[in-house]
């Protein structure tokens, strides 16, 4: 459940703020999940709760109105940028409540400041066809990358031990790029019967509760990945040094309240993807890896000559499967706008996404939830617009550039106009 304030002193918000936070708590009502956090003034929370709920056509309205007032009660071009574009998010969400009929590629846009594209096919088939030569065999591709993964996997008793180990070292790797805000921390529990591998809660007072889904098995490669993406320097680090440098040091409680389907969205997930490069940069990777097949105790750390057999295929593995990462928002489209069946999607999932079949179903559930099924498109884009703006700048400043994504609210939109900005300079 969404942390809610009352357990910490935060700024009182400007008036449009407040109305801004009333809003998303009252459309919260309507839709269960849009509120992911909250750590906001209580009052606003009991008042919301308490009373009558207001239609959504009205909070559409509402949301327009706020948008209107923004030129004139946010002096800061940044700041008003963000606003600007979650309450697009939010009217879109209202209207869709109220029984509007809106597109899916227009509610995605609107959704997050941001179009979604589609992904040629050929691309993902060239990716395919580089895990095909790395793993050689008769197979179909999917087996062929299980088995590949099966001496990877973690028994789910020693889960636990190998994701606090792999938090405690990204976390000392983000203390010496980025800094920590003080009496920031981030918790990891297991669950299971969710329809995503990872997630973090973020409670404010600069803590997180992270939780990891046993449901699949869970192999080391993507444990790393999922661990650095949750906490360092990805969610949480992300949250907490955002509520020490804008909401505690600049007042701009707006960002006590974490949505779901808005731009926020794709600027936390593409940071938290980008991020895994700086949690483990490519020198390391290996070593990493070996590093946790000993803390995980599998039978593979034994024969060194096996484990290396493994691991060094694990760079360019990534690699390729980071290419057909894309695949998630094709089979979105296929299923939301062109009207494709279930079974289709499964099987472009399996045959062109070269996932395995319980990987594909899992997928498949996330895209058809009626939550995340706009959200799909975020990972891939997100990091995709971010990684562009990241490499505006030579790789020695990357990482103080990457900083400021942690500590300043950008808007999609924002981003982008850099980068023509950056085109048209050149």
């Amino acid at each position: 459940m969404p942390a809610v304030g009352g357990t910490r002193t935060v700024p009182a918000p400007e008036p449009i703020v407040r109305d801004y936070l009333l809003l998303v708590l009252r459309l919260d009502q309507h839709r269960p999940g849009l509120v992911d956090a909250y750590y906001g003034p209580a009052d606003l929370k009991a008042q919301a709760d308490m009373e009558s709920l207001r239609p959504p056509a009205r909070l559409a309205e509402d949301a327009i109105a706020l948008r209107d007032r923004l030129p004139a009660e946010i002096t800061d071009v940044q700041r008003r940028e963000y606003l600007r574009g979650q309450l697009v998010a939010l009217e879109a969400q209202a209207r869709v409540s109220a029984g509007e009929s809106i597109a899916y590629e227009e509610l995605v846009t609107r959704f997050f400041d941001h179009a979604m594209s589609r992904l040629d096919d050929a691309i993902l088939r060239r990716a395919s066809a580089e895990l095909d030569a790395l793993l050689p065999g008769a197979g179909p591709l999917d087996e062929r990358l299980a088995a590949w993964e099966l001496p990877l996997t973690v028994e789910p008793d020693r889960v636990q031990v190998v994701a606090d180990h792999l938090a405690a070292r990204f976390r000392a790797g983000a203390a010496e790029l980025f800094g920590l805000p003080d009496r920031e921390a981030a918790r990891i529990s297991l669950v299971r019967d969710r329809p995503w591998g990872g997630y973090n809660w973020y409670e404010g007072g600069r803590r997180s509760r992270v939780e990891l889904n046993l449901d699949l098995p869970i192999r080391l490669p993507g444990l790393m990945h999922t661990v650095a993406h949750e906490t360092y320097p990805g969610h949480h680090l992300e949250a907490a040094t955002k509520e020490a440098r804008l909401v505690d040091g600049k007042g701009w409680t707006e960002l006590t309240i974490l949505t779901i389907n808005t731009p926020e969205c794709l600027m936390h997930e593409g940071l938290a993807d980008l991020g895994y490069r700086f949690a483990v940069p490519a020198e390391d990777e290996v070593a990493l890896l070996e590093e946790a097949i000993q803390i995980a105790d599998l039978p593979i750390a034994h024969d060194a000559g096996a484990m290396r057999a493994v691991t060094a295929l694990q760079p360019r593995i990534r690699a390729a499967r980071a290419a057909l990462r894309g695949v998630g928002g094709n089979a979105a489209l296929m299923r939301h706008a062109d009207g494709r069946s279930h079974d289709e999607v499964l099987r472009y999932l399996i045959e062109v996404g070269a996932k395995t079949a319980a990987g594909a179903a899992k997928q498949l559930e996330f895209i058809e939830d009626p939550l995340w099924r706009t959200y799909i498109s975020v990972y891939y884009e997100g990091e995709a617009l971010l990684e562009r703006w990241l490499h505006m700048v030579p790789e020695p400043e990357r990482p103080a550039r990457f900083a400021r994504l942690l500590a300043e609210a950008h808007a999609p939109s924002g981003i982008e106009a850099d980068l023509r900005e950056g085109l048209a300079r050149a």
